[in-house]
């Protein structure tokens, strides 16, 4: 699969997700690799094209997108956004707080549509539960530490994840239609 980095498009979807996280209590540096993760897989999976084609590595803890760093540090340095230390449960959390607006017009509207979706479906999760959702991923499951993750991998077929949402819902239905298992 031929991709290319615009990396424009990254500097913007960065911005625009650390805004939209602003209001998430969880909305750390975790949470933001894994919505710029999911957001790219997402548009990729929907349209067949990435967004920004930002490259992603394995961590430990989940994909990270190689170019997150060095962008991140040009924009504090320049002063577009800052990086702030809080505790969130007693750890620390790095939060990057945008000083400017994102340039929206970058974007096509469904690549906007595909951010603005993984962002709502990934709202009142915590880093670590985002963190093991991404671990369901062929891409991460496929690929050893410090490999980057092929976008080709957005295509295989993976066992369907719950989230707390999906768990929450599944179990009503099954309660509402006489499905309910109880021992």
């Amino acid at each position: 699969m031929d991709v290319a980095y615009s990396e424009e498009k990254f500097v913007e979807m960065v911005l625009h997700v650390a805004d939209r996280l602003q209001g998430d209590r969880a909305g750390g540096a975790t949470k933001l690799n894994k919505v710029l993760f999911f957001a790219e897989f997402t548009h990729l999976r929907r349209h067949h094209q990435v967004i920004s084609g930002c490259e992603f590595q394995k961590l430990t803890h989940g994909p990270a997108p190689r170019q997150l760093l060095p962008v991140r540090d040009r924009l504090i340095e320049s002063g577009e956004a800052n990086l702030v230390k809080e505790d969130f449960l007693g750890r620390p959390q790095h939060r990057l707080v945008p000083t400017r607006e994102a340039r929206l017009d970058v974007f096509t509207n469904e690549e906007l549509q595909s951010i603005e979706d993984v962002l709502a479906q990934l709202a009142g999760m915590t880093g670590t539960q985002v963190s093991e959702l991404s671990h369901q991923e062929p891409g991460w499951r496929l690929t050893e530490v410090g490999e980057t993750i092929p976008f080709s991998t957005a295509f295989l077929d993976y066992q369907q994840v719950q989230t707390p949402t999906s768990a929450r819902i599944s179990k009503s239905a099954a309660r509402h239609y006489g499905f309910e298992h109880t021992e």
